[in-house]
Formats: structure tokens, C-alpha cells, sequence
């Protein structure tokens, strides 16, 4: 129960390890999860009225990753190995959808695999309730025609559902503008002529201001950072960069901390997600407090459920689909007995400890699954399914890649390219084996 990528790496993970009784639950009729695009929108742009008809993905027309083709992937299957590969450094929405397909459907003649993962697949089936009873986990489920089915297995793997995460700005309900959270962003026609304000300092934020700037009279970017210069955007002729909000008026002014202010006719937020798991019953043993999950070891399994509950896919900034497909095949491994987790007590004192840590260093709550473009937690996962180092020539090109980044403030991060050469044969190499 998760997004695709985390839903295939953990099935196939757990088939290899001879877990016979697999079940993949997928809401919509297809395979693909969040990579599928729908170009409808939900009713509430915002997202916060809880009857409204969800819209799964939250895809823009244009989309293309922020993460290196090179490093995107499965350990075993490389996204270069995919039919009609996107050879672009940062490939489009439909390649990645196309690989994820071939991953699940390909009989792969090059690595000589066949991961035979669409029949463990329930399409058009909604997860509704997970609860631990009598030591097994019960899962109720519902299709699409209402039918209700009630089963038990011994372990429940994880993702996590996401609800739009909206800035909180004082005025709002006075504010005669509209508001739109990035979910339901598709394509920059809505804000032809508007003065915009979007708020939010990550790729998709800049990447979006900048597609919109096209047809809009104005765009305004507001960050709550205080590393931000306040100021025109040089080469964008239409295009400002202001501090946080402080407040809206009835007027349809946005007033900014510094005292500067626009009237504005839309506030796009692109200020991410929350977790969310509506389904799942732990009497409080999880929880999810300023989007933090916990308590977690290592992100994955929380103790006192441990090993038959785990949580695959939560961290961010890192290279997405390899850290899923390690976090993956470490479930399986525990769940086969071919490795093994500290006491309770012991993971609880990681977790406290891992909390302090970052209290100690200023780092916000909801930065806890945050690994900052950091390596060390992939190392340790790739050690416990017994691979070896990173490959040298993929850490020197994930350093040059993100040296970019900071020096170009993620603007324009599409037009970097690799300079190291061969490093596409190298995809498949992402961990050197053990001796």
C-alpha cells in the first residue's frame, strides 16, 4: 500500500525472498500511482475539504525529475535498460511511467529477469482499514463497485498517502484572490495576465514560476528562507523574488514581511505534502506530528510493531528509487530472518537519540525524513543486504550535480549534464559488490 515505485521494489523484493502470499493494492485502474497524469483537478484547488473527489496524481503536464536519470532506477534494472528510453539527463513524466511498466510487465532478456509483478496487483481496489489484531494484521479493503473484502496477513509493508500541506496566511478569509495548492497545477493557461504570487522555494516552485511567467503579467516568489535575496530576478523580465507573506487584505493586497506588497490575483502554493494514513489503526503507537512519522528506526519499522509493520519510501531528497528499492529488499531480508533488527528498546533509544540530534542542530520537526542529498543512510541500507560502496563515479557526479544546484539556486538545474564519460554503462553499478 504505497506509491508505485515503493508498491513494485517491495513486492518484488518480497517475492524474492520467498514470500509466497503477495498482495499489491491499487486504487486506480492502472499501473503507475503518482506517475500517471491526470489532467483533471480536484473541486477544492486547496484540498482541504475531505469530501471532495480526490485526484491520485499531482503531475504538471511539462514535469520532468529533479533527479539524475543516471540515478534513478532499481539496483538490478537501471532506467537506461527501459525500451525508448528517455535519454535526456532529467527524463519527462511519461518516460518514467514507461520504465515503471517495462519494471512491473518486461521479460528483461539483458539481465535475464522476469519480476512478474502485475498479477500481485488489485486494481481499482482502496485500502480503508489496517489493524493489528490478535498478532496478525487485518486489511479491509474496497473495489470500486462497493464490494468490501476482509483479510489477514502476517506483515503489512507501507507507503504513505499525501495531503496538500497549505501556507498559513493571516487575512485569508477576507482575501477576494484564489488560491491553489501545486496538486492541482497542470498547465500554466489558468494564470494568463494574473499577478501571481507563489509560494515556496524547492524545484517545483521555480520550475513552475518560470513556466507560468510565460503567459502571466507578474510572478512573485515568496520564501519564508532568510538566505534569499529580496530582489528582480536578473534575465526575468516579469519575475520578482519576495520574503515570506505576512498578510492579506480585503483589497487583495499581499503584504510581504519586508514591508513590500502586490495585488495579487492568485496565491499558488507549492509548499509540498503532509503524511497521511487515514486507514491505519495503531492505537497511537504511530503517529504523525509536524510530519513526522514516528517513532520509526530508520525511517522504516517502528519498534514496538516491528518487523511485521514497515514503512517504505518516506525519506526525501535522496535518489528516490534506489533508496526504496534498498529500504525494499532490508524489509524482505527481515521479514526472512536473513537479517535482524536491535531489541525495542534499543531501537527506541536510535530513534531519541536521531531526535536529539537534530533539535540539537536547529532542524525543524518536519525535516525528519529529510537526508538532505546525504549518502550515509543509503550506505547503511546497501550494508544490510549485503552490497558495498557507492560506485566513485557516481558519488563525483551526484558532487558535481548538487555543487550545481547551490550555485544556481535550483533555477535552470534542467540544463546541467554529466561530464564524467560512461557513466550511463555505469547505472547499473550504483553499489559495488562485497568481496
Amino acid at each position: 500500500m504505497s506509491r508505485s515505485v515503493a508498491r513494485l521494489a517491495t513486492a518484488r523484493a518480497l517475492k524474492g525472498e520467498g514470500h509466497h502470499q503477495v498482495v499489491v493494492y491499487e486504487k486506480s485502474d492502472k499501473l503507475g500511482g503518482t506517475w500517471v497524469y491526470e489532467p483533471q483537478v480536484e473541486s477544492d484547488p486547496l484540498g482541504h475539504d475531505p469530501n471532495r473527489e480526490i485526484v491520485h496524481s499531482s503531475l504538471y503536464h511539462s514535469l520532468r525529475t529533479n533527479l539524475l536519470r543516471q540515478l534513478m532506477g532499481f539496483l538490478d534494472y537501471p532506467f537506461s535498460t527501459h525500451q525508448n528510453c528517455d535519454p535526456r539527463t532529467f527524463p519527462g513524466r511519461q518516460g518514467v511511467l514507461q520504465f515503471l511498466n517495462e519494471f512491473a510487465l518486461h521479460s528483461c532478456v539483458r539481465l535475464c529477469l522476469h519480476f512478474g509483478l502485475t498479477e500481485l496487483i488489485r486494481f481499482n481496489t482502496e485500502v480503508v482499514r489496517v489493524e493489528l489484531t490478535n498478532d496478525q494484521w487485518v486489511v479491509e479493503s474496497k473495489r470500486c463497485n462497493d464490494t468490501c473484502l476482509k483479510e489477514v496477513f502476517d506483515a503489512v509493508c507501507n507507503g504513505h498517502h499525501t495531503q496538500p500541506r497549505v501556507a498559513d496566511i493571516s487575512g485569508r478569509e477576507k482575501w477576494p484572490g484564489k488560491e491553489i495548492h501545486i496538486h492541482n497545477y497542470r498547465v500554466p493557461d489558468p494564470f494568463k495576465d494574473q499577478i501571481v504570487v507563489v509560494i515556496g522555494d524547492g524545484f517545483s516552485a521555480k520550475d513552475i514560476s518560470v513556466e507560468i511567467s510565460s503567459g502571466a503579467k507578474q510572478v512573485h516568489l515568496s520564501s519564508r528562507s532568510p538566505n534569499v535575496k529580496i530582489s528582480k530576478l536578473d534575465g526575468r523580465d516579469n519575475m520578482w523574488q519576495q520574503s515570506k507573506i505576512d498578510y492579506v487584505d480585503e483589497n487583495g493586497e499581499v503584504v510581504f514581511q519586508d514591508g513590500a506588497s502586490v495585488h495579487a490575483d492568485i496565491i499558488l502554493h507549492c509548499t509540498g505534502f503532509k503524511y497521511d494514513f487515514p486507514f491505519l489503526k495503531t492505537e497511537g503507537i504511530v503517529s504523525v506530528k509536524d510530519n513526522r512519522v514516528g517513532p520509526l528506526y530508520k525511517h522504516t519499522f517502528p519498534p514496538k510493531l516491528a518487523p511485521n509493520l514497515s514503512f517504505v519510501g518516506l525519506t526525501y531528497q535522496s535518489p528516490i528509487f534506489l533508496m526504496i528499492d534498498l529500504e525494499a529488499k532490508w524489509v524482505a531480508r527481515v521479514l526472512s530472518g536473513k537479517a535482524r533488527l536491535p531489541s525495542v528498546e534499543e531501537m527506541l533509544a536510535e530513534v531519541q537519540e536521531y531526535y536529539r540530534d537534530m533539535e540539537e542542530k536547529g532542524i525543524p520537526k518536519h525535516y525528519t525524513h529529510c537526508l538532505a542529498h546525504q549518502f550515509e543512510y543509503l550506505y547503511w541500507l546497501a550494508d544490510q543486504v549485503g552490497l558495498g560502496g557507492v560506485d566513485e563515479k557516481v558519488k563525483l557526479m551526484h558532487k558535481n550535480y548538487l555543487k550545481f544546484k547551490v550555485d544556481n539556486g535550483d533555477w535552470d538545474i534542467k540544463e546541467w549534464e554529466p561530464s564524467i564519460t560512461n557513466i550511463n554503462e555505469g547505472e547499473a553499478c550504483m553499489f559495488t559488490t562485497e568481496d
